[in-house]
C-alpha cells in the first residue's frame, strides 16, 4: 500500500512539473541571434529577468514555476548565455540596447501585447532600461535586489561583499579567483570560487551549496562587457522614469549587498512605487524570506 502511495504521490510530482514547463522554444533577436526561452502556467503574462550579467536562467526555473502557480511566467537566456548563443563575443554583440531590443522580440515573438516585469539584481538594470523603451507594454514592474536605476552600486558593491565573507571565505575567494584568472575554468574551481562568493549573498547559509552551483554559470567576458557599455552610455533611467506610472514594487532584503540608498533613489522617481524591505534577507528574497517576498509578488500582480 505504502509502496503504491509513494509511486502515485512520483507520477503526480511528475505531472505536476510537466504541466508547469510547458514550452520552450527560440526567438530570434533584430541581429538573427536565438534567444532562449521558457514558459510556465497560464494566466496574465510575467517576464522574468534573471541576474548577472554574464549568467543564463537556469537557476531562475524554481522562481518562475512558483510564480507560475497563477500567472504565465516567462525566463529567457541573455544574449550570449546558456541557449542564446554567439558566434562573436564583443562590444558589437553586447550591448545593453540589444539586450533590450532582445526583451522586446521575444514578446513580438510570444505575441504578448503587455505584461508584467520582474528583474532581480542585474535583471532590474536592465528591466529598468526597458521601461523607458517601452514602457507603454509594461503592466506593472518589480524590482527585486534591483542594481538600480544608475552606476552608483558601483562605488560600493565590491567592498559590501567582501565585508559579508568571513577572513578564510574572503581569502578562499581570492585563491579561486586567482587559480581562474591562470586559465582554470574547470567546475571544480568555479565550484571552489562559488562556495566562498555566496556566503556573501544570503542570510540563511543553508542555501550556500544550490547558489554556488549558479555561480559556476558566469561568464566573466559577458559580465565585463556588459559593465563596460552601461559606463560607455553613462547609464541613468531616472529622468525618463519619472513618467513611468504602473504599479511598481521595489523588493529585496535587510541584509542585501544592495544599499538601501539604491531603492531610495529608485523609488523617487517613480510616482506610484511601493517598497518592502525584508527581514533576515539578503540578496535572495524568494530563498531568505519565501514567505514575505512571495507574498508582496502576488499581491501586485493579482491586483
Amino acid at each position: 500500500m505504502k509502496k503504491h502511495f509513494l509511486k502515485v504521490a512520483i507520477i503526480l510530482c511528475i505531472i505536476h512539473h510537466v504541466s508547469l514547463a510547458q514550452k520552450s522554444d527560440y526567438a530570434t533577436a533584430i541581429d538573427s541571434t536565438p534567444i532562449y526561452y521558457k514558459e510556465f502556467g497560464k494566466g496574465k503574462p510575467l517576464l522574468i529577468i534573471n541576474g548577472g550579467p554574464g549568467m543564463n536562467s537556469e537557476g531562475f526555473g524554481e522562481l518562475a514555476e512558483k510564480l507560475a502557480e497563477s500567472n504565465r511566467a516567462i525566463i529567457y537566456d541573455q544574449r550570449g548565455t546558456g541557449h542564446s548563443k554567439l558566434k562573436i563575443l564583443d562590444s558589437t554583440t553586447i550591448t545593453i540596447d540589444l539586450m533590450v531590443a532582445d526583451i522586446e522580440s521575444l514578446r513580438q515573438y510570444l505575441n504578448i501585447e503587455s505584461w508584467s516585469v520582474l528583474g532581480h539584481s542585474f535583471g532590474g538594470i536592465l528591466a529598468s532600461y526597458y521601461a523607458t523603451k517601452y514602457s507603454q507594454r509594461i503592466e506593472k514592474l518589480i524590482l527585486s535586489s534591483s542594481g538600480g536605476i544608475d552606476l552608483a552600486l558601483l562605488n560600493y558593491v565590491g567592498a559590501n561583499l567582501n565585508s559579508k565573507l568571513s577572513k578564510v571565505e574572503a581569502d578562499s575567494l581570492i585563491y579561486w579567483n586567482k587559480k581562474i584568472a591562470e586559465g582554470d575554468t574547470s567546475h571544480a574551481t568555479r565550484l571552489g570560487r562559488g562556495r566562498n562568493l555566496a556566503p556573501a549573498y544570503l542570510y540563511d547559509k543553508k542555501f550556500v551549496p544550490v547558489l554556488a552551483e549558479r555561480l559556476t554559470q558566469g561568464n566573466a567576458t559577458i559580465n565585463q562587457l556588459v559593465w563596460d557599455n552601461l559606463r560607455k552610455i553613462k547609464f541613468n533611467c531616472a529622468e525618463q522614469l519619472k513618467s513611468f506610472n504602473r504599479p511598481v514594487l521595489l523588493i529585496q532584503g535587510k541584509q542585501d549587498i544592495i544599499k538601501p540608498e539604491t531603492v531610495e533613489k529608485t523609488q523617487q522617481v517613480f510616482s506610484n512605487a511601493k517598497v518592502v524591505y525584508m527581514e533576515h534577507c539578503g540578496h535572495y528574497g524568494w530563498l531568505d524570506n519565501a514567505e514575505v517576498y512571495f507574498k508582496e509578488l502576488n499581491e501586485i500582480l493579482d491586483k
